[in-house]
């Protein structure tokens, strides 16, 4: 049994980041969900899978018009004419709420409902899928909780929109632990909602294939669903890259570099190793230029003819295959500390007093003991005397001191402009 597991294909969401400037790649970044949907259908095809599951989110929403759900209808035709069957949950940006079109899908495409979970079986696989859309654009129970357990001697699996236990940057949907996944008995979970590639678990499989077209430079990396093989009990899977745009956020640290036409090297050899990559698709570009080098007051000081540069190298490296999200700059000079130190200004000043205290255990005790008797009588009234006695800790604040020196003195050496 071979099946592909995909979710988070937002047909004909918008990608953003790109369309503003003069010359980019725009129809090719308005098209990149549907190519994306294409490659997968033509993966199917091509792997000769039994079936394909999509976990939520197959649309960014209710559709301007049919063409969006012809075109979702015309790729399912293709996979009925060779006898690929699909399997189907809303999530929440597709939830029954959300959608006032609809158009009658092609027999080989299982919707399941919203109401309660479904169990569809295949006697010539030997499987058993189970799946519950959403109802609304926000479900917040268990919708796990209430699958049904393994159906005996067939291979189980589910298809669920949800956030786990929590997955940073995605909303807390359908929410459900490990544990409740494990005790159904199921082979593999195919899940949705998140947008980043994981194996959640091995035993049983609970996967996030990620969606196959990063739609903004917080997508990052190759996007693709998963190829799953089951064989002589054992599951095997693969991910599979679909997308046509690829996001990356490519790191320049200038230190060392003497010069902006260095630093423009540096860039340039950047994007070639990217577009090798990338294998030949469009690159979504975000610079950020990091450390601390002599090139610091000149990016500081110009950053748009920066960035106007640097887009003109990621154009002329990639012979118009790469663009320009955004540069984002984190540079610094070079500080000696120690030369500071030995200043007569205020900054000199500052850094000696720091580290005599850093080292003057006296010093730190009194203003230890000063620190914590404020705190506890701020803290008094609202925690009680037993746990603002517990603040009497000097021994920390030493610690704590000494880490705050630290901080300052880095804090000072990455300040941009005069100290």
């Amino acid at each position: 049994m071979r099946f592909l597991h995909a979710s988070d294909l937002h047909l004909d969401s918008p990608l953003r980041g790109l369309e503003r400037y003069e010359g980019a790649p725009v129809e090719e970044v308005r098209g990149a969900t549907r190519r994306a949907f294409e490659n997968m259908v033509q993966c199917a095809l091509r792997e000769k899978v039994d079936f394909v599951v999509i976990a939520g989110d197959l649309y960014d929403g209710d559709w301007p018009d049919f063409n969006t759900g012809l075109f979702f209808a015309k790729g399912m035709v293709q996979l009925g004419e060779s006898g690929i069957a699909v399997y189907v949950v809303r999530g929440n940006h597709d939830a029954a709420s959300k959608l006032t079109r609809s158009l009658p899908l092609p027999k080989n495409v299982h919707l399941f409902p919203d109401k309660a979970p479904k169990t569809l079986t295949d006697d010539n696989l030997g499987l058993a899928v189970h799946g519950q859309s959403f109802a609304t654009a926000a479900v917040l129970d268990d919708l796990a909780a209430d699958y049904p357990n393994a159906v005996p001697g067939l291979f189980n699996l589910g298809v669920l929109h949800t956030s786990l236990t929590g997955r940073p940057g995605h909303d807390n949907y359908a929410p459900t632990t490990e544990m409740v996944l494990k005790s159904k008995g199921y082979d593999y979970w195919g899940l949705g909602h998140v947008h980043a590639r994981e194996i959640v678990l091995r035993d049983p499989w609970v996967v996030y294939p990620g969606n196959p077209q990063g739609r903004h430079i917080r997508e990052q990396g190759a996007k693709g669903c998963e190829l799953v093989t089951v064989e002589d009990g054992k599951i095997a899977t693969e991910s599979i890259e679909l997308d046509v745009l690829r996001w990356t956020e490519l790191v320049v640290d200038v230190a060392g570099l003497p010069d902006l036409d260095a630093l423009l090297g540096r860039a340039a050899a950047g994007v070639r190793t990217e577009l090798a990559q990338a294998d030949g698709r469009i690159l979504g570009l975000r610079f950020r230029l990091q450390g601390a080098g002599p090139v610091h007051r000149e990016v500081s000081a110009k950053p748009d003819v920066i960035a106007e540069q640097l887009r003109a190298v990621a154009l002329e490296v990639s012979g118009g295959n790469a663009w320009l999200e955004k540069v984002d700059i984190r540079v610094r000079p070079v500080v000696d500390i120690d030369q500071l130190a030995i200043g007569d200004d205020p900054v000199g000043l500052l850094v000696r007093e720091l580290r005599t205290l850093a080292h003057n255990q006296d010093s730190l005790a009194s203003i230890a003991n000063e620190a914590l008797k404020e705190l506890r009588q701020k803290l008094l009234a609202e925690l009680g005397q037993d746990e603002a006695m517990r603040l009497d800790a000097p021994d920390v604040l030493k610690d704590l001191l000494g880490e705050a020196e630290a901080e300052l003195l880095a804090r000072l050496a990455g300040e941009s402009g005069s100290p």
